[in-house]
């Protein structure tokens, strides 16, 4: 959400930062709707104003006996009555509609965000590890792993397209995956384990911008509610509407949750295997941090994702996101990129984003500094760390041995039940 009187100081700037996300000018509409609303006020005022006046006027009249003056401020004061509500009437609604354009518009970029239109913006900032070197052609997960117990036909037959059924060791590998990043980032990390609702209010999913703009990537229940399509929602929803005591911050959660999306925007990407499933668990990472501390913040939390990376000996890339590539509640993104040999490509597997006081606006979430009168607005961050389904795919891909058979990384051995290879069935 977007501060007004930034808006009102410097409309040409706010201009500029709209143009880097490849949007047209629109301070000048803005503007004439916050004066038309400022306008309205002043008259509501003084009308307000007058009626009380007037009304103590009656009183003076009648003590005077001017019956004829008391007569007119009577009729001033029905008029002023009658008229009221319609103005106030029309402020809510010019509220609401400013309020509706400004919720619509996405969070501007950082200055050091790079500009770009798109992902050919991107800009990589370093790589680890280095890509196996096979002696036989990788295959793509979806080729092989369905002999390993990653099942896609049961699934569909009950659930349709985009659904996977795991079955033993393939089912144990991805809960040991979960596990072995919950673990990471509570005790190497230090972001305190939550357990969240799966299920949140309208208000909730306009806190965090999944609402308005997002709604038909989301599933809705028949009362309402809407499924979460990643913990974020209901993390950073826990601070909603309250004023966080300096002392206590940064906060740091994570959360290993089912995540369910429609993928209403990604008709024929993906359609294969386990990249985009309209259901996957994911490790999020939720910060509420001071103005002052969120890039820092930024930094330590994109630097916990790549640790889940390097354990698992995963080669990746960190890519800083173009202004025109970024999420909606974003001012500053890393992307985690893992290499998959399968496509011969690295794919997005984490997604760590400063969103600056922009969802803190909208759940009105805030903090007091120690000595000070005033209340500011944290910030909030959100990442990945990781996203299991496709860190279940990289494992798959990378580990794959020419008999079809997947070895099971060092790091995960503590959490496999003495499992060290996934065989495929006879």
């Amino acid at each position: 959400m977007h501060d007004i009187r930034l808006i009102r100081d410097d409309p040409q700037a706010f201009d500029a930062d709209l143009a880097r996300r490849g949007l047209e000018p629109l301070s000048a509409q803005i503007l004439a709707a916050d004066a038309s609303v400022r306008a309205l006020q002043t008259e509501i005022q003084a009308a307000l104003a007058r009626r009380n006046e007037a009304s103590k006027l009656i009183g003076q009249a009648m003590a005077q006996g001017d019956k004829d003056k008391a007569e007119a401020l009577k009729a001033e004061v029905a008029e002023l009555k009658a008229v009221l509500p319609a103005k106030e009437d029309a402020e809510r609604e010019q509220l609401a509609a400013l309020h509706d354009r400004l919720a619509a518009l996405p969070n501007l970029p950082a200055a050091d965000v790079p500009d770009g239109e798109d992902e050919d913006g991107n800009v990589e900032i370093a790589r680890w590890g280095t890509p196996r070197s096979f002696d036989f052609a990788p295959q793509e997960h979806a080729d092989f792993a369905p002999a390993l117990g990653l099942d896609f036909e049961t699934a569909a037959k009950m659930s349709g397209a985009r659904f996977a059924f795991l079955k033993g060791q393939m089912a144990r590998l991805e809960r040991a995956l979960g596990q072995f990043m919950i673990d990471r980032q509570t005790i190497d990390a230090g972001y305190t384990e939550c357990a969240t609702p799966l299920m949140v209010r309208d208000e909730a999913a306009f806190g965090t911008t999944q609402l308005p703009k997002f709604r038909e990537d989301l599933f809705q229940t028949t009362d309402g509610r809407w499924l979460i399509s990643t913990s974020e929602m209901s993390l950073t929803n826990a601070v909603r509407g309250e004023i966080v005591p300096e002392a206590e911050l940064p906060i740091r959660m994570t959360a290993l949750t089912p995540c369910f999306r429609s993928e209403a925007g990604s008709a024929g990407r993906d359609t294969r295997g386990y990249i985009r499933q309209h259901q996957f668990w994911k490790v999020e990472l939720v910060s509420i941090t001071r103005p002052e501390d969120s890039d820092a913040e930024l930094e330590r939390k994109t630097r916990a994702a790549e640790a889940i990376l390097e354990a698992l000996e995963l080669p990746y890339r960190k890519m800083l996101l173009c202004a025109g590539d970024m999420g909606f509640a974003a001012r500053k993104t890393y992307d985690l990129e893992v290499w998959l040999p399968g496509q011969n490509a690295y794919r997005e597997i984490s997604s760590c984003s400063n969103c600056g006081d922009f969802q803190a606006r909208r759940m009105n979430t805030r903090f007091r500094r120690e000595g000070a009168k005033g209340n500011e607005f944290v910030h909030t961050l959100n990442g990945s760390g990781l996203a299991v389904g496709r860190t279940l795919v990289a494992v798959l891909e990378n580990y794959q041995q020419a008999d079809g058979s997947v070895i099971v990384p060092t790091a995960l051995l503590p959490y496999m039940g003495g499992i060290t290879r996934l065989m495929p069935s006879s």
